[in-house]
């Protein structure tokens, strides 16, 4: 299902397009505040947002007393020849479902002719500034498909993506997106994906449903919303000492925070887990700890990926359909 605009990002898409169709050209007055309040049926707080991200696009300028205007340089469509290539930024390439996620989009773009370049950033903001920066100096490809990084936190890479997509190179998300711009994604409905789980272990007739969730991506956030939404329509209270966030650092390491991990799900008989990354580590510490998996404690994860089917105990898991 498509995902509904906001409001000023109809009105940032509608001044694009009519820019890129010849409609408005350099030097052109955009209308003003009031129309565009009239037209949008908005208010004027929205139309604002709308001008200012434009403006901080290069693609509009502001004159006191005169109004709004297409800037003289702008050129949103300055790339002209086709490299028949396409970059991909993921956070990893081999680890996890990163690898059937990239097959899957070489499968697709070599049958459309075109090349790919794979880059990673192992989801820290530095090393995706560097990868985007490299792609906007070189201009070497037709469009990026890119997975981003630590979505859950402040990114100070979304000025250089707005100077990707100013030089007409195309920009996709996937798996997230950066609520910041005006990007469309494809990702899995990371929330129902979270309901799902949740339900599945209330069904079986769980009622202590402990969780971890990754505090630095934009999808722990969703799946925790799910898990939430599914407490609370079967009338169970959610309790904050049971829900543990952690971030990607804190992944790697769950073996030595094994302690304090266990000493959060007491009295828990099962547990929702971000991904099936963190399942098998836990897992792990629960093997280790003589907490029997899953007499003792069940473990659902999501992606549904290898991980799930070769754990020492094999774990139920969400789908995701990489």
């Amino acid at each position: 299902m498509e995902e509904l605009l906001a409001k000023y990002e109809e009105i940032l898409r509608w001044l694009k397009m009519r820019l890129e169709s010849g409609e408005l050209k350099p030097g052109d007055r955009v209308e003003s505040e009031h129309q565009l309040c009239a037209h949008f049926r908005v208010s004027r707080q929205t139309v604002r947002h709308a001008i200012a991200l434009l403006e901080e696009e290069g693609i509009v300028e502001r004159r006191r007393g005169s109004g709004t205007y297409i800037k003289a340089t702008v050129n949103v469509q300055e790339k002209e020849e086709k490299t028949m290539q396409v970059a991909v930024m993921t956070t990893y390439v081999q680890k996890y479902i990163f690898s059937s996620i990239i097959q899957q989009i070489e499968n697709e773009l070599s049958r459309a002719g075109y090349g790919l370049q794979i880059s990673f950033t192992n989801n820290a903001v530095e090393k995706e500034r560097f990868v985007l920066k490299n792609i906007l100096e070189k201009n070497m490809v037709d469009g990026l498909i890119a997975e981003t990084t630590k979505s859950g936190l402040p990114n100070p890479n979304l000025d250089i993506y707005r100077k990707i997509m100013n030089k007409g190179i195309p920009v996709l998300f996937i798996n997230s997106y950066y609520p910041g711009l005006d990007i469309p994604h494809v990702s899995l409905n990371d929330k129902l994906a979270g309901k799902m789980v949740t339900n599945h272990l209330l069904k079986c007739g769980h009622r202590n449903i402990g969780a971890i969730f990754k505090a630095d991506d934009g999808q722990g956030h969703h799946r925790y919303a799910g898990y939430v939404e599914a407490l609370m329509e079967a009338d169970i209270k959610i309790k904050g000492m049971q829900v543990i966030w952690i971030d990607t650092e804190e992944v790697r390491h769950m073996k030595e925070d094994a302690g304090w991990i266990l000493r959060r799900l007491q009295g828990c008989t099962a547990c929702v887990c971000y991904n099936d990354e963190v399942a098998t580590k836990l897992v792990a510490v629960c093997l280790e700890q003589g907490i029997r998996v899953p007499e003792d404690l069940s473990i659902i994860g999501i992606d549904d990926s290898d991980l799930a089917n070769y754990c020492e105990v094999p774990l139920t898991s969400a789908k995701n359909p990489v």
